[in-house]
């Protein structure tokens, strides 16, 4: 028995828990689900884990870029993104510590197991929820405390930390017997689409944020500068906030003038015209 795996597939297993949505032991979804539980945070706590933080860093980057533009709308999810950060981070890092496997095998578990045992935990808290309006009815506070707390959260970590424990434990020695005896030319394709399935990420998180296409002009601009210019991300990141502050101004003050033209001769000035 690898004891040294052992603790780190446990700390990985810990940490998916805690990155859940419902987890409230790290203030609640802000520093849980939307922090730990973010791939690049993932991968950071990961690197550390297992004692190489650039390695982790590099992976859980590669994860983010992919699920970057991830919605959760309604409840409904393509992809569980704390098992996808965690399990296909985690396994990469016990294994080659590549990111295109790291890609490959979070994208594997985040669709397939994840999505599965997202199903299971929402089917597992309707029992609970069930149980617990029954004690409400009959005012036993016990039973809704144990309910509405105790239970779903056990039935959280049982469905999160033992799942990808178990997935980096063991998977460890699969990953590697199947880099061993793959052909080249297999983990090439594989070093491909984990390239490009970044570049998809960012055009999915595009498709979301850019409503006009004259907005692509400032992304042109900002991969001109990191590309040609030899500009690093930092110094693009201020230059895009002092751009971005000018064009509020800008936009503030044809907006104030418009508003004074169409008010120009009125004694009265409504902010909203709707509301009278």
């Amino acid at each position: 028995m690898d004891i040294t795996l052992l603790i780190q597939a446990f700390l990985v297993g810990i940490f998916c828990y805690l990155g859940a949505i419902e987890t409230p032991w790290l203030f609640g979804m802000s520093g849980g689900f939307y922090i730990a539980g973010r791939p690049l945070v993932a991968g950071l706590i990961v690197g550390l884990i297992f004692g190489d933080v650039t390695a982790g860093v590099l992976c859980g980057l590669a994860v983010q870029t992919v699920f970057i533009a991830n919605l959760t709308t309604g409840g409904a999810t393509n992809s569980e993104i704390s098992y996808a950060a965690y399990g296909g981070i985690g396994l990469a890092m016990a294994t080659t510590k590549d990111p295109a496997i790291a890609l490959t095998l979070s994208i594997l578990i985040g669709q397939t197991f994840g999505l599965i045992f997202y199903n299971a935990r929402m089917a597992l808290y309707s029992f609970w929820n069930h149980r617990a309006q029954k004690a409400a009815e009959n005012l036993d506070e016990k039973g809704m405390v144990f309910n509405h707390l105790v239970y779903p959260q056990i039935t959280t970590f049982l469905i999160r930390a033992v799942p990808v424990f178990l997935a980096v434990y063991f998977g460890r020695g699969l990953v590697d017997s199947l880099l061993a005896n793959v052909p080249q030319i297999v983990t090439d394709i594989i070093s491909v689409l984990g390239g490009v399935l970044p570049a998809l990420g960012i055009a999915l998180l595009m498709n979301i944020v850019i409503k006009e296409k004259a907005h692509l002009i400032y992304f042109f601009v900002g991969f001109i500068l990191l590309a040609f210019a030899g500009l690093d991300m930092i110094a693009i990141v201020f230059i895009a906030a002092l751009v971005a502050y000018i064009v509020f101004i800008a936009s503030n003050k044809i907006t104030q003038s418009a508003v004074a033209n169409s008010n120009n001769g009125s004694d009265e000035f409504f902010e909203d015209d709707d509301l009278f």
